[in-house]
Parts: structure tokens; C-alpha cells; sequence
């Protein structure tokens, strides 16, 4: 069986190809697909009747080129925006919110939004009654600025 698998190398740039993909499945990050790109090269590479050396070098060198290439912008595509996506605090500009402590002429004040209190300041620097609802405009560090 060995001998068959020696004469027939290309075989085993297919099983080693599946065997990547299946584990790039386990995965999600796009390195271990290049792997299996690079397997597929070097399949036909084996066909041809080239020296197992230069399939490896070829498959060496294709994966890595896959790696560079290929997975960025595939990654790209496929996350789409999504690490564009706010969080935390600058996720607060925009939302709606009740001023619960007056927020004084040039001073500051309180303001809730979604359950939580923020200190705030007034865009144009004017009073803010308490029970007001404002808008966030921006975010200096735990101070909003609100209108």
C-alpha cells in the first residue's frame, strides 16, 4: 500500500487538502484553507511526475503566498464591517437619554441612558432642565456632551 501512495503522490496532496479544509471547519480564520489551496497546487505538481522536494517546496510556497494574498481580502469580504461595529462608551453617540441632575449653564449634570448615569455637559453651554430628554453628540472620555 505504501508504494501505491509513493507512485501515486498526488493522492496524497488530495487526502492532505481534505484533511486542511475539514480542519479549517474547526477553525474560521482563513490560515488553514491556504494549506489546503497550496495541497491542491502541489496535486497537480505530483501529477505531472514531479520530485516530492519540489511538490513541497511548491506547496511551501503557494500556501504562503495564499497566505498574503488571498486571506486578506477574503477576510475582508466575508467579516464585511463588522469590526467597525462600536462598543463600550462610543457606542452612547446618538442615543437618547434624561437628564436626571440638571445639567447647569457652562457646568454639568446627569444623564441617563439605558440604566446608566452619565456626568454630561450642554452642547451650548446652556441649562438643561432635570426630566429633559437630549441626544448625544459626543464623548470626551466619561463626559457626554448633550443637546
Amino acid at each position: 500500500m505504501v508504494q501505491y501512495f509513493i507512485d501515486n503522490l498526488w493522492l496524497m496532496w488530495l487526502i492532505a487538502s481534505i484533511a486542511f479544509m475539514l480542519l479549517e471547519l474547526t477553525n474560521g480564520d482563513f490560515y488553514i484553507i491556504c494549506f489546503a489551496f497550496g495541497a491542491l497546487i502541489s496535486m497537480v505538481f505530483a501529477a505531472l511526475g514531479l520530485p516530492l522536494w519540489v511538490q513541497v517546496l511548491i506547496w511551501a510556497i503557494a500556501s504562503l503566498l495564499c497566505i498574503f494574498f488571498v486571506r486578506p481580502p477574503l477576510v475582508k469580504k466575508i467579516q464585511g464591517k463588522k469590526n467597525e461595529r462600536k462598543s463600550n462608551a462610543d457606542a452612547l453617540v446618538g442615543k437618547r437619554g434624561i437628564v436626571i441632575e440638571t445639567i447647569e449653564a457652562g457646568g454639568f449634570g446627569y444623564v441617563k441612558i439605558d440604566g446608566d448615569e452619565w456626568r454630561s455637559i450642554s452642547a451650548n453651554a446652556a441649562e438643561i432642565a432635570k426630566g429633559t430628554t437630549v441626544t448625544v453628540i459626543s464623548r470626551d472620555s466619561i463626559v457626554l456632551t448633550v443637546e
